[in-house]
């Protein structure tokens, strides 16, 4: 797997789940299958032009994830009442029947013909099969997934995800650019039992090694736990103080959780360690909360936001010690899954699973946060066969 080089520095960077909150739900039968899991997409014909069509964009909440829900209301912006919305609940791990009933409330509409997910948190795949039903039509396409590859592959049409096997990779080399010696992996049993959570940190534990850097993993708590995300945040902030006078500040903190990104940005600024990338990397993901960053009228400009980062950077004396994406990952999965059912919908594709149309329009949808920014997408595999509808999408990282 080839991967691109890693920037050395904001003057001369590149041209940008693993999040999930929620249990992995046992795995169903599947109502249809739209690829195969040996990679062999099903013979399609061009599909017919569609009138007065709609796509609905299904993200939560904004205390889930304002990344997301910005971007649904961007593309409503750009198209009107070509775009519906909807949210699933906070606490989705409990209020599964909500989300199925949310999504078939959409498709209720006959002129919505694809729902575009992220994050496609668990229960995505029932609710699938839900819709199918009464809308065997319907297209789907799941960005950054909460169930493992065997669960919703079968069921979507289009699968999205950050790359977390090659985030495995690729962490450990910016990390010692970085100046890290040591790495300290945060998460919980229930992440740990996701199929690509468990390859990126298999990945981990080799590329540590080969850079020369101590890989420890620290069980933090579950924020769907007793304690909620209250809970695993202040964990983080005690935490970070006791692994840094432990290990020194040459240490890179990691963790696969969306919420405990906030206070472990804020902890590793205050203590001068190593941040080099998110579960859901994003320059939008946490930073401007944790670094007190006004985003107001440029909620999704990605050039104003990392001109902002560099100088809590420089501020900080952290120069050289903290990266990210230039792409924000969650937004660009909405983007891409919005333009491209538009272009099934409007008989611009071979088939709903156009992979060289699939391709170009992530990488156009990415230029349009990032100009310039070329990115790696691949087809996952499952036991060496290449699932054709389940694509993994790698960016160069931007270092301050």
């Amino acid at each position: 797997m080839t991967k691109k080089l890693i920037c050395l520095a904001m003057a001369a960077m590149m041209i940008f789940t693993g999040c999930r909150g929620a249990e992995a739900p046992a795995e169903s039968a599947p109502a249809s299958t739209p690829a195969s899991s040996t990679g062999e997409a099903p013979a399609e014909s061009a599909p017919a032009a569609t009138e007065n069509f709609k796509i609905g964009i299904i993200t939560g909440t904004a205390s889930q994830g304002d990344e997301e829900i910005t971007q649904a209301n961007k593309m409503k912006e750009k198209y009107g009442d070509m775009i519906v919305t909807a949210t699933y609940p906070d606490n989705f791990t409990t209020e599964t029947e909500t989300v199925i009933s949310n999504a078939v409330a959409m498709a209720s509409d006959p002129d919505v013909k694809a729902i575009v997910w992220c994050q496609a948190v668990p229960g995505t795949a029932a609710a699938i099969d839900k819709v199918r039903e009464t809308r065997p039509d319907m297209i789907f396409i799941a960005g950054t997934p909460g169930e493992d590859p065997g669960v919703i592959d079968p069921k979507a049409d289009i699968v999205l995800q950050v790359d977390e096997p090659g985030c495995g990779i690729t962490i450990p080399p910016q990390a010692k650019i970085q100046g890290a010696k040591t790495l300290i992996h945060y998460s919980f049993p229930r992440h740990m039992s996701y199929a690509l959570i468990v390859a990126r940190h298999e990945n981990l534990k080799k590329y540590c090694a080969e850079n020369g850097i101590e890989l420890v993993d620290v069980t933090a708590p579950d924020p769907t736990g007793d304690s909620g995300v209250p809970g695993a945040q202040q964990f983080i902030l005690e935490d970070v103080p006791r692994q840094i006078e432990k290990y020194g500040k040459d240490t890179v903190f990691f963790t696969t959780n969306c919420s405990m990104q906030e206070p472990l940005i804020r902890k590793v600024f205050e203590e001068g360690a190593i941040y080099t990338l998110q579960c859901c990397p994003s320059p939008f993901h946490a930073f401007p909360a944790a670094l007190n960053i006004d985003m107001s009228g440029h909620e999704a400009d990605v050039n104003y936001l990392l001109e902002q980062l560099k100088t809590k950077v420089d501020e900080a004396g952290m120069t050289g010690r903290v990266s990210t994406w230039g792409v924000p990952c969650n937004m660009l999965f909405i983007s891409a899954g919005v333009e491209y059912a538009k272009k099934i919908l409007e008989g611009q594709t071979n088939g709903t699973l156009d992979d060289a149309v699939l391709r170009s329009t992530i990488q156009e949808c990415a230029e349009e946060f990032y100009p310039g920014i070329q990115m790696t997408v691949e087809n996952y595999e499952e036991n060496g066969n290449s699932v054709a509808n389940h694509y993994l999408v790698m960016s160069d990282f931007v270092t301050f």
